[in-house]
């Protein structure tokens, strides 16, 4: 495929919609085809299966039907938009992939892991990202960041600690993945974080071009 797949990772509250609205306008005005999505959705489908699992009322869904609803909405949405669009060349910019559920249904829900990249196996049919970045910021700040904006959803409304290990998570990967995962300090001024995550993407894009 000769497109490039960046996603955007973080606990509640991060800042991560605004972030990736901001990089999607900065690589299309420096010419760049570009596909911004998220997950779960992307897709009708996928979004009525986002409908499901964020809503507060659905409190008895078990943590395994949770990951197989994520894994069935990113299949569809890999099948469907992600991957054409990466053949078609185009940079793919998405609001959370699979290193989100590993985080909250691996960690958060304390999921076997093993079980967990199974299926993001399955889901993704080896389409993964090139360049993740984390916006890390406090599980406690982030709720509170969050709270003022909206309503709680089914998965902002868990405990803190269970945020916690989320957090914690993104923060192994990143340990794990250096080459791959970056992390950004959300606890800058929006401005700060556009520019770190500007100067993580336009590196990673030359070193690209120069096959580095």
């Amino acid at each position: 495929m000769n497109g490039v797949f960046i996603t955007i990772e973080g606990v509640e509250g991060c800042g991560k919609t605004t972030q990736i609205a901001r990089l999607g306008d900065l690589l299309a005005s420096k010419g760049y085809n570009v596909l911004l999505t998220r997950e779960p959705g992307g897709t009708a489908l996928a979004e009525r299966i986002r409908e499901l699992l964020l809503d507060p009322s659905n409190h008895a869904m078990s943590p395994l039907t949770e990951l197989l609803l994520y894994e069935a909405a990113r299949a569809q949405h890999v099948e469907e938009r992600i991957r054409p669009a990466l053949e078609a060349g185009a940079v793919v910019l998405c609001d959370r992939f699979a290193d989100s559920t590993t985080a909250y249904q691996g960690a958060g829900r304390n999921l076997p892991r093993e079980t967990v990249l199974a299926l993001h196996r399955i889901a993704t049919a080896g389409v993964w990202p090139d360049l993740t970045i984390v916006i890390d910021v406090p599980a406690a700040e982030g709720l509170r960041r969050a709270s003022r904006v909206r309503r709680q959803d089914r998965i902002e409304g868990e405990p803190q600690a269970f945020h916690e290990r989320v957090r914690e998570c993104f923060l192994e990967l990143a340990r794990q993945e250096p080459h791959r995962v970056r992390v950004v300090d959300g606890m800058q001024s929006p401005d700060a974080v556009a520019d770190a995550i500007a100067v993580l993407v336009a590196g990673f894009l030359d070193n690209r071009s120069a096959g580095r």
